[in-house]
């Protein structure tokens, strides 16, 4: 029986899944063939276009690992969190602080059949299936404020989402919709943050020619500029060295080869709310 709020319905096959297509670029075996065509298209058509999924789940991992062990942070709030694979948020700041308490949002019915049966054996994780581009309803939800303590500092996690929003078809700018997450977290809170980017230089190609890809498969995909996404972290404290290539946040050793083009066009920053 689905919960209140719950957005997860059947699962269909016959369309390809922007979770389930990150799944398959990850390693992962939960995906259907109308997924994996997918990704062998974006691939053939943008070589090592995986990069965008490799270098945002890097990152993830890296973010919450500094959250858990330098920051301190012993709570979160996923927002998109696709279907789980190895180093899921939960394992990474639990292994840091085993009474960390994480809520995992998604709306994907194969990610959230997936997660409930993750999080099963595990009372200091929970799923929610709902649309994290609705900020309002999905801060106001039972499930987050009762696992989450809206009085201390938390960890937003919003990874590989605000580039699947349609700015024209939904309405309002990304920066409000990160706007109205902001507002309710309190002081010293931290965001870690990754977005599709066009970084308008000689990567820009690879970054153009992937959204119009996307945008043709699956309806969503947007490489934004540095100037579009500066707005979405205003008012934070960005945390050195800033918003960067997202392989070149605190990398965890030096690179022994070329970062590929794809890799350039992703960015990511963690920040703190002051």
């Amino acid at each position: 029986m689905p919960i209140p709020g719950d957005t997860a319905g059947a699962i269909d096959t016959s369309r390809p899944s922007l979770a389930r297509v990150y799944d398959f670029a990850l390693g992962g075996k939960d995906n259907f063939a109308v997924d994996r065509e997918l990704n062998r298209m974006l691939n053939r058509e943008v070589p090592d276009a995986n990069a965008l999924a490799r270098t945002s789940r890097a990152f993830l991992i890296r973010a919450v690992r500094f959250l858990a062990v330098e920051a301190g942070i012993d709570q979160y709030l996923d927002c998109g969190s696709g279907l789980p694979t190895a180093e899921n948020t939960h394992q990474v700041a639990q292994r840091a602080v085993p009474e960390s308490r994480v809520v995992y949002v998604d709306n994907d019915p194969a990610v959230a059949a997936h997660s409930r049966a993750l999080l099963a054996d595990n009372d200091r994780s929970h799923f929610l299936g709902a649309d994290v581009f609705q900020p309002e309803l999905l801060l106001a939800d039972p499930l987050v404020r009762g696992a989450l303590d809206f009085s201390r500092p938390l960890g937003l996690l919003h990874v590989g989402t605000l580039h699947h929003y349609d700015e024209a078809a939904g309405g309002r700018p990304v920066a409000e919709i990160m706007g109205e997450y902001l507002a309710a977290l309190p002081s010293g809170s931290f965001l870690a943050f990754s977005h599709f980017f066009d970084p308008e230089d000689e990567h820009s190609g690879p970054a153009r020619r992937l959204q119009e890809l996307l945008g043709s498969g699956m309806g969503s995909g947007f490489f934004r500029t540095r100037a579009q996404l500066e707005p979405v972290l205003a008012g934070l404290d960005l945390l050195e060295p800033g918003l960067v290539v997202a392989d070149e946040w605190w990398p965890d050793g030096p690179r022994l080869t070329p970062l590929s083009a794809v890799g350039h066009c992703v960015i990511a920053a963690v920040a703190r709310k002051p």
